[in-house]
Formats: structure tokens, C-alpha cells, sequence
């Protein structure tokens, strides 16, 4: 009689910490940044709702990104990709501020 062995579970991957450190800093400062960018591209609406509008896309964008981090195949690849996508957005933004002459 032939026992069958239960497959071994994959362990924990050592880089969690990597990737939920990217997530979280590197997806607070992309939020910040995007929140910068919707303000740069609303700059006629009150600011009593575009403020409201930026302050709320905050938690949105950062939990998104913390949420998705762990999708990636290492913690380097989340810093990076992170990295870069903060890099793209902030160029986006410095060009919106730049053609508003502010």
C-alpha cells in the first residue's frame, strides 16, 4: 500500500518586507503625487472641492498600491516599478505646473 505525501507548502517569501515597504512609501508619496496632479489639472474648480477631490484620492491611490505590491515577483521589482511610476507621475505633474506658469 502506497501512502501519498501531501505536496510540502510553499514557504514564505523572505522579501515581504521589501515589497510592503515599497508599498508603503513609495505608494504614499505616488498618492501625494497624484493628488498634486489632479490639483494641477483642476485649477479653476473651488477649492473647497477640488481640495475635498485631492484629499480623497490619497487613501485611494495608496491602498491601491499597497493592495497590488504583493503581486510583484520580488521586493526589488516592487521598488522599482514603484519608483519609476513616482518618477513618471512627478515629470507629469512638473509639466502641468510648468505650462499653468504657477
Amino acid at each position: 500500500m502506497t501512502t501519498l505525501s501531501k505536496p510540502k507548502p510553499t514557504p514564505i517569501r523572505p522579501d515581504w518586507i521589501s515589497k510592503t515597504l515599497a508599498g508603503v512609501i513609495l505608494g504614499l508619496s505616488l498618492a501625494i503625487i497624484c493628488s498634486g496632479v489632479l490639483m494641477a489639472i483642476l485649477p479653476r474648480m473651488s477649492l473647497a472641492v477640488s481640495g475635498q477631490l485631492a484629499m480623497w484620492l490619497v487613501p485611494l491611490v495608496w491602498l491601491t498600491a499597497l493592495s497590488l505590491v504583493y503581486l510583484f515577483s520580488s521586493g526589488l521589482r516592487a521598488w522599482l516599478w514603484l519608483g519609476g511610476l513616482n518618477v513618471l507621475v512627478a515629470g507629469v505633474w512638473w509639466l502641468l505646473r510648468l505650462g499653468s506658469g504657477a
